[in-house]
């Protein structure tokens, strides 16, 4: 799995033979420096390029494949004992309004250097079946982190947030709602070169300015029912820039998009998602302190806590759905996403490319 915040792609080794899926590796490959800015080259409208897509499909073809290695290095395990390889390829373009969804991935060439059949393509059966393609996670989440009694919310924090609502007697929803790291790791790498802003510090120093914070808060895809799902396509550095008082110091923007981004998860599970009684969190935005202090202040007694209180590293949730999505197409069996994306019935996602 490589998201929308770029930092890397992450490979888990996941045994499905017993009663709950379980991870016996797990490793990461960073993206290089030159592979992530082609990535965001190509994530900006207007500076499409079909070479540049051609020669980054290859390249990420490559990283999956070292994750892969690195996953089955650390499990101790045999190539052949396992039996497909979940990839979501990394998406450059989302545009539900108009569609189609794109991720770019070379599943032929992570098979022939792996000598595993990948599974691969997830999104575009749920787009041909009346959804956007996304989130796919949730039925995941449902699967591996249902309680008979609590209605819980999980909320994946990675470039872009998705929330997972969980009630105790009723199908599950998911929709992403708004920003995860995105925006602050645009503009932690803007101002300090960093490629973002560890555990909130940089946003500690800061203020948060109400006014800024309000006209964020006044984006109309917040207050928008699910189903629903965006990306980079609308939460980019131009969109904040039409936002900015440029009078306001850097560090105090950082900290307004920290409040920011944990204003539009707990509003979002407030207004979609009531009665719920826990919150538990993934992704690398779970990593973030500060965040999660602010998560935490607004969430009105809710217990917060990752999602290793519920036995999934917040590292491995992405890259384990993904190994539950690949099986799941390995066996035929359709998912069921119509409470989430809105897909006009269950379908199995994913296209076999045989090693």
């Amino acid at each position: 799995m490589s998201g929308t915040s770029l930092d890397g792609a992450d490979a888990a080794l996941v045994e499905f033979s017993g009663a709950h899926p379980r991870t016996l590796a797990f490793a990461t490959v960073p993206f290089p420096a030159g592979l992530r800015d082609r990535i965001l080259a190509l994530s900006e409208p207007g500076s499409d390029s079909l070479e540049l897509a051609g020669r980054v499909s290859l390249e990420l073809a490559e990283l999956y494949a070292r994750a892969v290695e690195g996953a089955l290095a650390a499990g101790g395990a045999e190539r052949t004992a396992v039996t497909a390889i979940g990839c979501h390829g990394q998406t450059v373009r989302h545009r539900p309004d108009l569609g189609f969804t794109i991720q770019i991935n070379d599943a032929a060439r992570l098979a022939e250097l792996t000598a595993i059949d990948v599974v691969a393509d997830f999104r575009r059966r749920d787009r041909a079946a009346g959804g956007p393609g996304a989130p796919l996670a949730p039925a995941f989440h449902e699967a591996m982190f249902r309680h008979p009694a609590a209605s819980r919310c999980v909320v994946n924090i990675g470039g872009i947030s998705n929330v997972t609502w969980l009630p105790a007697r009723r199908h599950a929803l998911g929709f992403d709602c708004g920003p995860g790291n995105v925006l602050l790791d645009g503009w932690t790498r803007r101002h300090l070169g960093s490629d973002y802003d560890e555990g909130g510090r940089w946003a500690r120093q800061g203020r948060t300015d109400t006014g800024l914070l309000g006209r964020l808060m006044a984006e109309p895809f917040l207050a928008k029912a699910p189903p629903k799902s965006t990306g980079r396509e609308l939460f980019r550095m131009a969109w904040l820039e039409e936002r900015l008082d440029h009078n306001v110091r850097p560090e105090d923007v950082q900290s307004t998009l920290t409040d920011f981004t944990a204003r539009s998860i707990v509003d979002a599970i407030d207004r979609f998602c009531p009665a719920t009684d826990e919150i538990y969190l993934a992704g690398g935005g779970a990593r973030n302190d500060l965040l999660v202090e602010r998560i935490e202040s607004l969430a009105g007694g809710r217990p917060v806590a990752a999602t290793d209180a519920l036995g999934v590293p917040t590292a491995h949730v992405e890259s384990m759905a993904f190994a539950w999505l690949a099986m799941k197409c390995v066996k035929r069996e359709p998912i069921d996403l119509t409470a989430v994306t809105g897909a006009r019935h269950a379908r199995v996602l994913g296209a076999v490319y045989p090693a």
